[in-house]
């Protein structure tokens, strides 16, 4: 090689090498799941321009599909938002497809439990028709219904498989005071504890919490691998299901479905949420305890969320939780959705939003986010105007 070619290929390759300083902080953002949410984020309604309340369910489960391919979310058209429509968005195209008409639900908090199931063929959810709750799933190819189970609600299963957690009303169960789970795709009904078993496991804590009033067992949400469940426990209050005296719904217990024990009992109830590893549960705080022994601590290094309903990511290393944040200098009745690691350390509020109208329902609609199935996206509701809408929080797409 001569002496001017020589040159010509130094020249080049510190070219090139000058750029690498600028592209090592995309390199460190690799290993930094929190960087895709600090800067670059874009957040929209998932179906704008719509008069009609859009909801998401609920923070412990997410409206995205497995196969990321479409959004399942309860709509309505009434100040309340208590009668309504299931739909289905295809993300790709937009198009909205009605699953399910004329829907009751108890109130915009939880709209209709609605949920995915055998990995996104089907959505399962409740209604009450003819004074009668029940629990039913549709077949989204064919728009089917099927009727799964009658005097019953419904939990939130996984929607990868078939098995879905059902309960007796709370603040009327009457012959249905135990956990089932059925499985959407057979319809069999199985009984997996009761709450007798539950009363005579706990006999001091139940009777702390309810005296000698009788107990049922009420919103059951099922660990990531089917293999733990987590409840409460309720007692009649004398009221109607849309009323804040229906019921007294106070501690936390878990049972292993594999071993048929149960395994865990907490006083108290926050906002819990299953860690992808099947055995941590993630509380307000941010706390993490093991469903196994009971102990656990605040993830260090975070501030506390006023108002949090906490979640975390697919992948295990991050979390996402709603705030108020009126008492940390935001404007009144405004929120924010805050993504942070659950290593601890580090948190971004990546929107924040009014959220001071939405549903008038008796129970008000909170945001409850939660991640999609690849964790690159947020689902949440905001109550920003007269309508409450289901928005989506999309992470900046990785740095080249």
């Amino acid at each position: 090689m001569n002496r001017r070619k020589f040159l010509k290929t130094f020249a080049a390759a510190g070219a090139a090498c000058a750029v690498l300083p600028r592209a090592c902080p995309a390199e460190a953002g690799k290993d930094d799941p929190l960087a895709p949410w600090k800067a670059g984020v874009k957040v929209r309604p998932v179906a704008p321009d719509q008069n009609r309340h859009s909801i998401h369910t609920y923070y412990v489960t997410t409206p995205e599909s497995p196969d990321g391919r479409s959004v399942l979310y309860y709509t309505s058209g009434t100040p309340e938002g208590y009668v309504g429509d299931l739909r289905v968005l295809d993300r790709a195209g937009g198009r909205e497809t009605v699953i399910a008409r004329n829907v009751t639900v108890e109130d915009a908090h939880r709209a209709a439990c609605q949920q995915w199931s055998s990995g996104g063929r089907r959505a399962v959810f409740h209604d009450v028709r003819d004074g009668t709750w029940l629990v039913a799933c549709i077949d989204i190819a064919s728009g089917q219904e099927r009727v799964l189970a009658k005097g019953r609600q419904t939990g939130f299963g996984q929607g990868s498989g078939h098995i879905v957690p059902i309960y007796g009303p709370h603040w009327k169960p009457e012959d249905h005071r135990d956990l089932e789970l059925v499985n959407v795709e057979t319809g069999e009904i199985k009984t997996a504890v009761t709450a007798a078993a539950v009363k005579a496991r706990y006999p001091a804590e139940i009777a702390k919490a309810f005296g000698d009033r009788p107990v049922s067992i009420f919103f059951p949400v099922l660990s990531p691998d089917g293999k733990r469940v987590f409840f409460k426990m309720a007692t009649p209050a004398g009221g109607d299901f849309r009323s804040s005296s229906a019921s007294v719904r106070q501690m936390l217990i878990c049972y292993d479905l594999e071993k048929s024990q149960l395994i865990l009992a907490r006083a108290t109830w926050g906002h819990p949420a299953w860690h992808p590893d099947s055995r941590h549960i993630l509380e307000v705080g941010p706390t993490l305890f093991d469903s196994d022994t009971g102990s656990g601590n605040r993830i260090p290094g975070l501030p506390g969320f006023k108002g949090s309903h906490p979640s975390v990511s697919p992948d295990g290393r991050l979390f996402v939780t709603d705030a108020s944040l009126e008492t940390s200098g935001g404007a009144p009745k405004e929120w924010g959705i805050a993504v942070g690691l659950m290593a601890g350390g580090d948190h971004v509020m990546v929107h924040r939003f009014d959220h001071s109208r939405g549903a008038k329902s008796w129970r008000r609609n909170d945001p409850h986010p939660a991640f999609s199935p690849d964790g690159k996206r947020i689902y949440f509701n905001v109550g920003a105007t007269e309508w409450t809408s289901l928005h989506v929080a999309e992470a900046a797409p990785p740095a080249t």
